[in-house]
């Protein structure tokens, strides 16, 4: 598999100087950069893209979680347009307008259980911020004031403001911006690949690491302690799911303890796990869902946090939500989610990520004919491949090697075999795919081919 050249949107002849310039980049090394060295994508059709010189590329990652119908969508185009031309917008201080009532409605009917209120946002990060800083009131307006602190999990990415980001387990994203918000805790994920406990028992793992949550509980005292947020597939270190019963165990803590449970499905939710929701797709009831991305396919950016009644109560007796942003439930936005739901709904997308899910990993699984392939892990659209240095033994690269491995090679052979996705070594190193849900096997073929050549390659530099 290689680029493929098709035609293309020409960029300004000095884009190269405009981005070593003028463009400073997320999460990006902007070290000895030229601009020549930054591709520019210009346009995206189905589950592909192309850059600036006309190469075609399968997005395996569906832009960052989010495209979910794929890019070039005319209806969610066409959808936005008419909404600019309607009411392009007025924001939801004190005052409402008919996308974002529609959109909550449609929200609160497919929820699970009793979350019944929509917050809207604009991101995942804030939506995350949104959801602490309502955990913190709701528990100081029931006469709980002491109840300020949160556990979340090891490795764990949450967002990138000073809240989210505390609650985030991962250090090295945390270092640079400390001292951060108090009171975040960490418990562990959920990685069974690398477990030293019931390593032969998933099971009894599930359980283990479920009762590690209650262990900080007990530990900072439960009178401290207001919520819980996790994932239900974390992402960081590659696509941990949860062990049958674990997020059962983990609602049952809760409850004994007086604390809420916080599902962060930002990049879970709108079909990534088959489901709209992925604590429908592992059986669990939380009190607050965060969520974004896949709301609006990414093609507007839109937030929502999903509020239940019981953590609602407080608001509606007396107490005021002093939280809340300009372009929070944009209404063009708003409608390009309800326009997204459509197609999601119409073409069946969370029935097609069902039925292709166990086709995908099938087809990732023949990876482990190669030596540097330790595990691939995942469900619904959303897998992660682990790279190890000895399979017999799971032996860990080293920091240098695994940079060297991911960055000094496999990411860019990678894009120059045609395909998008993502190598990431915060934790183990791992190649992430969540491609758009509309992909079947032709796209899972492509993806198998460009890995292998890129890990083939790889162990040959080892």
């Amino acid at each position: 598999m290689t680029a493929i050249a098709d035609s293309h949107t020409p960029t300004s002849p000095d884009a190269a100087r405009v981005v070593r310039d003028n463009l400073f980049l997320h999460f990006t090394s902007h070290t000895g950069m030229t601009g020549d060295d930054v591709p520019v994508i210009v346009r995206g059709e189905g589950a592909y893209i192309w850059d600036s010189h006309g190469r075609r590329y399968l997005d395996g990652l569906a832009g960052l979680f989010a495209v979910q119908v794929g890019h070039g969508r005319e209806e969610l185009a066409q959808a936005a347009a008419r909404q600019t031309r309607e009411l392009a917008y007025f924001p939801l201080w004190g005052y409402a307008h008919p996308t974002a009532i529609d959109l909550a409605e449609r929200l609160a009917i497919a929820a699970p259980g009793d979350l019944n209120r929509v917050f809207f946002t604009v991101s995942g990060g804030e939506s995350v911020e949104t959801a602490w800083k309502l955990v913190r009131q709701y528990f100081k307006a029931t006469g709980k004031p002491t109840k300020h602190k949160v556990i979340s999990r090891s490795m764990a990415y949450h967002g990138t403001s000073m809240g989210a980001l505390s609650i985030t387990g991962i250090p090295a994203a945390k270092a640079d911006f400390e001292p951060l918000v108090p009171s975040a805790l960490r418990v562990p994920h959920t990685n069974f690949y690398r477990a030293t406990e019931h390593a032969d028992d998933y099971d009894a793992y599930g359980r283990w690491a479920a009762d590690r949550i209650e262990e900080a509980i007990l530990f900072e005292g439960a009178e401290t302690v207001a919520a819980v947020f996790l994932e239900p597939v974390q992402n960081t270190g590659g696509c941990f799911v949860p062990p049958p019963g674990y997020f059962q165990r983990v609602r049952e803590i809760c409850d004994r303890h007086d604390v809420l449970l916080v599902s962060d499905e930002v990049i879970c939710a709108f079909g990534r796990l088959g489901y709209d929701f992925g604590a429908k797709r592992f059986g669990y009831q939380p009190d607050i869902i965060t969520t974004a991305k896949g709301l609006t396919s990414g093609y507007a950016p839109l937030g929502a946090v999903l509020i239940s009644d019981r953590v609602m109560e407080p608001f509606r007796d007396g107490q005021t939500f002093l939280h809340g942003s300009t372009y929070g439930g944009h209404p063009v936005s708003c409608a390009v989610a309800l326009a997204n739901l459509d197609i999601v709904e119409r073409e069946g997308l969370y029935d097609h990520v069902r039925a292709n899910e166990q086709a995908f990993r099938a087809t990732l699984e023949k990876l482990y004919d190669l030596p540097i392939v330790g595990d691939v892990r995942g469900t619904g659209y959303f897998y992660a491949v682990e790279l190890v240095k000895d399979k017999a033994t799971k032996e860990r690269f080293t920091d240098a090697e695994a940079t060297r491995i991911l960055k000094g090679h496999v990411s860019q052979a990678l894009f120059e075999a045609g395909l998008h996705c993502r190598a990431d070594d915060r934790a183990e190193p791992v190649i992430q795919l969540a491609p758009p849900l509309i992909c079947d096997q032709t796209q899972f073929d492509e993806m198998e081919q460009a890995l292998r050549h890129a890990l083939t390659t790889a162990w040959a530099l080892i």
